[in-house]
């Protein structure tokens, strides 16, 4: 699958006037990281996932299978892994809707906002509390957030 996606700064905190559609309580942990990949566990509420990406950029390929909880957090454990944590808020704006984080711990203060899209020129309507584009910046991958833990 083929994940098309855009990450800002957020600039003010007006997303929080926005109807929330959604909030979910995120712990994140890589497997395995490269420049150009990775391999990660993600605990999303009560699910768990083990997610592949592969590639750089607006564009890159993307495999989410659900895991039992309980096998992510043994891998988690056994691996020695630090998580990244953080809320995720889902929030509809026209017809897209935005992902804001809110890291939590080392990355406290963080608020990093991400649009999913069907081609890499789609047009979408930018929110007025949405800042600097930061999608090709590595520092705000979040396999990079992991690093600096």
């Amino acid at each position: 699958m083929l994940e098309i996606e855009r990450k800002y700064l957020i600039q003010s905190d007006h997303w929080q006037r926005e109807g929330i559609k959604a909030k979910h309580e995120i712990q994140q942990a890589y497997l395995f990281q490269e420049e150009d990949k990775s391999l990660r566990i993600r605990l999303k509420n009560n699910q768990a996932f083990l997610t592949i990406k592969m590639g750089k950029g607006i564009s890159r390929h993307e495999f989410e299978y659900e895991i039992p909880m309980e096998e992510a957090l043994q891998m988690i454990k056994a691996a020695h892994l630090k998580s990244l944590q953080k809320t995720r808020y889902e929030i509809l704006v026209d017809a897209h809707v935005w992902e804001v984080d809110v890291f939590h711990g080392k990355h406290e203060g963080l608020l990093l906002a991400e649009i999913e899209l069907s081609s890499e020129v789609e047009s979408f309507k930018k929110p007025d509390w949405i800042g600097e584009e930061v999608t090709n910046d590595p520092r705000y991958l979040n396999a990079n957030l992991f690093k600096a833990l």
